[in-house]
């Protein structure tokens, strides 16, 4: 699925692109990724259902003007605002990484009704930041101004590590090229707007959520130990957690079928 169309909103210019026919599943990528990652499961799941991806404005094909915000605060209403064009009510929402920040923040904060929550290896309660994230923000503007050639290399490494099986040459290339050229200093940018805050506040109100909740998560995550999965998944009412062997924090590339044989059994209603 290529993202062809575009949502103009708050100056921001969002990518998006809708396949299938049935009840609609809404798709949210992670930082440093975009919807490429699901783009493989949406495809499959486009038989059954109206399948819906995005990049998070700052990201991927969506626009990465400077004097834009990107933490996941912005991402949360943009999601909402997406709802309300796409004309959706109560869509079942698949999340990565910081997409589930953006998709939890989007129902408790933006009042987004979703019906329910697929939550994979996600950013949604502290600690997080690993201390290339620390190094960052405790140096704003200062990467940005490295060799292109440098910068490509640190983040070719940054992607790299989320697997733990290793990604093929042309996955690799694909993730990494929004951040090349003028995406360098957006690369960065999104790290330096990053909010620690907001985790605190999401992980609060966690208790209020009303909707069924799956979480899954690699064992073998680096980036976000299982260890928070295990402690959101007792943090979200009725919440199931199924951990995911030999995968790293990518599990769509590392453990791509049970991840597509979960996530087909959660999404359909007579499973």
């Amino acid at each position: 699925m290529e993202l062809t169309e575009t949502f103009e909103w708050e100056e921001r210019r969002i990518a998006w692109a809708r396949a299938g026919a049935g009840p609609p599943v809404v798709f949210c990528h992670g930082t440093p990724f975009s919807a490429r990652v699901w783009a493989p499961f949406a495809e499959a799941l486009a038989a059954r259902f109206t399948v819906h991806l995005w990049d998070l404005p700052g990201y991927g094909r969506s626009s990465k003007d400077p004097r834009h915000e990107v933490h996941a605060g912005v991402h949360a209403r943009a999601l909402r605002a997406l709802l309300d064009h796409w004309g959706l009510h109560r869509p079942q929402v698949v999340a990565h990484d910081l997409g589930g920040l953006v998709s939890l923040r989007a129902h408790l904060e933006e009042g987004a009704q979703l019906a329910s929550l697929f939550l994979v290896d996600v950013v949604a309660i502290p600690p997080s930041g690993s201390p290339f994230f620390r190094f960052v923000q405790d140096h704003p503007g200062l990467l940005a101004q490295l060799p292109g050639y440098v910068h490509e290399a640190i983040v070719r490494a940054y992607v790299g590590n989320a697997t733990y099986r290793g990604l093929p040459a042309e996955e690799l290339d694909a993730l990494v090229e929004p951040w090349t050229g003028e995406g360098q200093p957006a690369f960065y940018r999104q790290i330096e707007d990053y909010d620690v805050v907001l985790l605190e506040e999401n992980e609060r109100r966690l208790s209020e959520l009303d909707l069924p909740v799956r979480i899954l998560w690699g064992a073998e995550d680096t980036w976000i130990p299982l260890e928070t999965g295990r402690r959101l998944a007792g943090l979200v009412p009725g919440a199931v957690l199924s951990e995911v062997a030999g995968a790293g924090h990518l599990v769509q590339y590392d453990a791509p079928v049970p991840l597509a044989t979960a996530l087909g059994d959660w999404l359909d209603p007579t499973a």
